[in-house]
């Protein structure tokens, strides 16, 4: 049976329609395949949905395009590490599991930097597969639950576990009380100039350096307002939440495709280079031609877009890019971009794409290994989640971001990240103002205005 021929469940039939779905399937089956049932549902708002429910696992995701949202809680099966390799378990485990079966995650930044406390609960690299999602494309609305016969029996106790609000209650945000920058703007200027020092030596052609800033409340911050927030702040962006366990969140609206892939494709960008939008057509205008115009953005761009094809050239039979570069458009900002498609091989798998595109040039550096040991060396923070790749692998499908213009929910405290392309001609005052509008999104939606530390 196809999507469209389901027919329509009211959220009050369901407990009992997943129970006799249920119930015939366990009748018959104990097998450890992954079973995937699916309800068709009136149209609900995801993010509403996962305000209401109690498991403390929660995800959700909407790519760019505003084609596909969805919302996912519990766990069912969780493979987790240190690299790559919980990519390649979960790929074996989806030769055994329905069509439309889908492992929900991510990773950090940089696997050997230094773990802070509060990015713990997180993992390394973490993937699972949820036992409930709520999916909406367009108008239309469909409740995944996930089972594995040979573990699940008890259909009731399975059934009870979901809520179904109207709306989201509309909690306010409250002021926070204090601001920490790190590294403040004198160690920001430092970190500059060692990386121009590095720059002239020929150690390194680009390096990103990032911040963080902490700010801290006077009660819990509710992550879902916040990410509700942010998601109507910033159209034309990924939106994810992961919350691994209630009071700790990771959320953001990114602008940057990491890559998709599906039928045998693979889709990236090369993205580098900002400026704001204007506050008239005529300085809108002026401020992309200045982006497009600028030497030190192109060049920023190009060591992207240049890594990029070299990691891939060798996993594709074709590879196409852009024949100009363009702009990235968005509610606040812009930035310079190219579009690169891909013909894959043959049984290239997903965990391959993963390895060799993460971190690109536009959140690492250029030579990569020598710019994340850069970066080691130079930020006083963890990033945690911040800059890596977070999203969705199925069988031969897949979509990731990049997670910036992200932030961490710990309680009463709000941990923001972003960081700039550092290269030659960078001006540390310039990339710290930078950084400022692109925390922007957060800071506004808290009712704050920006400032220099």
């Amino acid at each position: 049976m196809t999507r469209a021929e389901h027919p329509v469940c009211m959220p009050d039939q369901l407990p009992r329609a997943l129970e006799d779905r249920m119930h015939r399937l366990l009748r018959r089956s104990a097998e450890d395949r992954i079973v995937r049932l699916l309800f068709q549902l009136p149209s609900i708002d995801p993010l509403h949905w996962l305000a209401a429910q109690t498991l403390p696992v929660q995800f959700y995701w909407a790519d760019r395009d505003r084609t596909l949202t969805v919302a996912a809680v519990g766990t069912l099966e969780q493979y987790e590490g240190m690299g790559i390799e919980p990519v390649r378990a979960l790929e074996k485990r989806l030769h055994q599991a329905d069509v439309g079966v889908r492992f929900f995650g991510g990773g950090c930044f940089d696997v050997q930097a230094a773990r802070a406390a509060y990015w713990l609960p997180f993992g390394p690299w973490r993937f699972w597969l949820p036992r409930f999602e709520l999916w909406r494309q367009g108008s239309r609305c469909w409740l995944a639950c996930n089972l594995i016969p040979a573990r699940d029996r008890d259909a009731e106790a399975l059934s009870g576990s979901l809520s179904w609000p109207e709306t989201l209650p509309a909690a306010p945000l409250p002021l926070p009380l204090d601001r920490i920058d790190l590294p403040d703007y004198r160690g920001w200027a430092h970190n500059v100039q060692q990386a121009l020092k590095a720059f002239q030596q020929g150690k390194l052609e680009k390096v990103v350096l990032a911040r963080q800033v902490c700010f801290t409340f006077g009660e819990p911050l509710d992550s879902l307002t916040l990410m509700q927030r942010l998601e109507e702040a910033t159209p034309g962006c990924f939106h994810f939440y992961y919350q691994p366990e209630v009071g700790k969140a990771f959320l953001g609206a990114s602008p940057e495709r990491l890559f998709r892939r599906a039928e045998g494709q693979v889709w990236t960008e090369a993205v580098a280079g900002t400026r704001p939008r204007g506050q008239t057509e005529a300085d809108d205008a002026r401020l992309a031609a200045e982006l497009l115009e600028s030497e030190k953005d192109r060049r920023e761009q190009y060591y992207v877009q240049q890594s990029i094809l070299e990691e891939l050239r060798p996993w594709c039979q074709t590879l196409e890019v852009d024949t100009q570069l363009s702009e990235m458009t968005l509610a606040r900002g812009r930035h310079l971009y190219t579009g690169i498609r891909g013909r894959l091989h043959a049984q290239v798998p997903t965990a391959t794409l993963l390895e060799v595109l993460h971190p690109t040039p536009a959140v690492g550096g250029y030579p990569r290994q020598e710019a994340l040991a850069a970066i080691r060396d130079w930020e006083p923070f963890d990033r945690g989640w911040y800059a890596g790749p977070i999203g969705w692998i199925g069988a031969e499908t897949a979509e990731f971001a990049v997670a910036i213009r992200s932030g961490l929910v710990d309680g009463t405290r709000l941990y923001l990240y972003s960081g700039a392309g550092i290269v030659e001609g960078s001006v540390p005052e310039l990339e710290w103002a930078e950084i400022e509008h692109k925390i922007s999104d957060f800071v506004n939606v808290l009712g704050l205005e920006l400032r220099r530390s």
